[in-house]
Formats: C-alpha cells, sequence, structure tokens
C-alpha cells in the first residue's frame, strides 16, 4: 500500500510539473521542436531543471542510502548498449513528439483536460503498445 500511495503521489507531483511547466501545451511543445522556424526555447528550460534535480538528487540518495525505502534494491543503470532497436525506438517516439507535440507523460496528464487530441493520441498509443508486445510474443515463439 505505501509504494501505491508514493507512486500516487510521485505521479500526482510529475503532472503537476508537467503541467506549470508547460509540457501539456502541443503547440508550445511544437515550438520548442521548430529549431529552424519560430522557435520557442523555454521547455529547455523545464527540461534542464528537471535533469539537473534529477543528477543531484540521484547523486545524494545513492550516497546517503543502501537501497531504496520503497523498494529491495536501487534500479541498474549500466546497460550502455545503443543498438538498432533503441534507435528506431527513440526515432518512433520523436516523429510522433513532433507531429503530435506529446509524448507519454504530458499525454496522460492532458486526458484530464478532456481534449480529443489527446484521447486519440492516448488510445493510438496504448493500441501501439499492444501491438509491439504481441509482436514481441509471436518473435520469441518463432
Amino acid at each position: 500500500m505505501k509504494a501505491l500511495l508514493a507512486a500516487l503521489g510521485a505521479g500526482l507531483v510529475f503532472a503537476l510539473g508537467l503541467g506549470l511547466g508547460g509540457m501539456t501545451d502541443p503547440a508550445r511543445v511544437r515550438g520548442f521542436l521548430d529549431v529552424t522556424g519560430a522557435w520557442d526555447p523555454s521547455l529547455a528550460f523545464v527540461m534542464g531543471g528537471a535533469l539537473g534535480t534529477h543528477a543531484l538528487l540521484r547523486r545524494l540518495i545513492l550516497r546517503t542510502r543502501a537501497r531504496p525505502l520503497l523498494a529491495p534494491a536501487f534500479p541498474d543503470l549500466s546497460h550502455t548498449r545503443v543498438d538498432a532497436r533503441l534507435l528506431g525506438g527513440a526515432a518512433i517516439f520523436g516523429v510522433g513528439w513532433g507531429l503530435v507535440g506529446y509524448c507519454p507523460g504530458p499525454a496522460f496528464t492532458a486526458l484530464a483536460t478532456g481534449a480529443p487530441v489527446a484521447l486519440l493520441f492516448v488510445g493510438a498509443m496504448l493500441a501501439g503498445m499492444l501491438l509491439f508486445r504481441l509482436w514481441e510474443r509471436r518473435s520469441a515463439r518463432a
């Protein structure tokens, strides 16, 4: 129960941060990605702030704690292999983000607004995830 409440709290804080940072506004995201047009660099500060906060707190926590509060161990982040699968997934993610202006977190957050584009995006994303899972299972059997 503690883990569920912690996940709920973290999700709410994350959603609040995405909303306050403007990451749930597709027009603003597309403005950030339009580096050859009317570029809006404001989201770079949001992303930089998030990355900087994470980097500092992660380092501090790993120095002071042997294990997380609600899990048996910290995740292993030693995988550094860059392969076609990773690059392909990143490319699909980037194209989708650029076309629609949503990535998964902001899209879920935008569901609270009832925006039809967010509903369509999340539905398509979940369908794509399901198709990928089915394709992986089928590939594993072959």
